[in-house]
């Protein structure tokens, strides 16, 4: 269920540092992204862009600065804000021993959706991403391209309120990239924080772009 808006910005982000020993991923990090809106986040590796989206995913605690996220404070209101919050890593947080239905039913559960709800969902997410005749296989034995389609389904399951996406096009042929459009593409009632190589791809959907240098320091606008 997607919450009434409070009036306060999605995210908020003041100075946000992160430090690794004596190694610097972000430094002076600050933007603020209204709900429904959409920042892609650009920068060449190691700029602190998957740092970024682990804080924000409440997965990493930050070293200094301040965060708020939908209402809530990062990390000290973290549990608030888990059930809210879709992540699409690197890993498709999937495990390759269960079917991609069965992923789902599991996942399903540590979100609350039990029932004949939660197989209605699943059965809408897999034919959404034309996966229904390939559900029940190991994810073992399926291509990287369609366990990045069950990804994709694993973290809007619960209709999550913020999006955060690390390289979603990953392993997706021009068919995937289109399907995932339809559940992870801009919309009103979500926000999204987009990780990409790849500017051109979603520039023309973004309200706004953060670059990263080395060292995880905003580039000047």
């Amino acid at each position: 269920m997607h919450r009434e808006a409070t009036g306060e910005p999605a995210l908020s982000l003041v100075g946000l540092r992160r430090d690794y020993g004596e190694r610097t991923a972000l430094d002076g990090v600050g933007f603020q992204l209204e709900r429904g809106e959409t920042l892609l986040v650009l920068g060449p590796n190691g700029a602190g862009k998957t740092t970024l989206l682990r804080i924000l995913a409440t997965l990493l605690r930050p070293s200094g600065g301040t965060v708020r996220a939908l209402g809530c404070s990062v990390p000290a209101e973290a549990w608030k804000l888990r059930g809210r919050i879709g992540f699409l890593g690197h890993e498709p947080l999937l495990y390759r021993d269960l079917s991609g239905r069965e992923n789902l039913r599991f996942h399903a559960r540590l979100q609350g959706i039990e029932g004949e709800r939660a197989e209605a969902r699943i059965e809408e997410l897999l034919a959404a991403v034309a996966m229904g005749r390939r559900a029940d296989e190991r994810v073992a034995e399926l291509s990287a391209g369609m366990r990045q389609r069950l990804a994709i389904c694993r973290c809007v399951l619960h209709e999550p309120e913020l999006l955060l996406l690390d390289e979603p096009d990953s392993n997706l042929d021009a068919e995937g990239r289109e399907l995932a459009r339809g559940l992870i593409g801009p919309s009103e009632t979500r926000t999204r924080v987009i990780v990409s190589h790849d500017p051109e791809r979603f520039e023309g959907e973004s309200d706004q772009v953060l670059r990263l240098e080395a060292g995880g320091r905003p580039v000047p606008a």
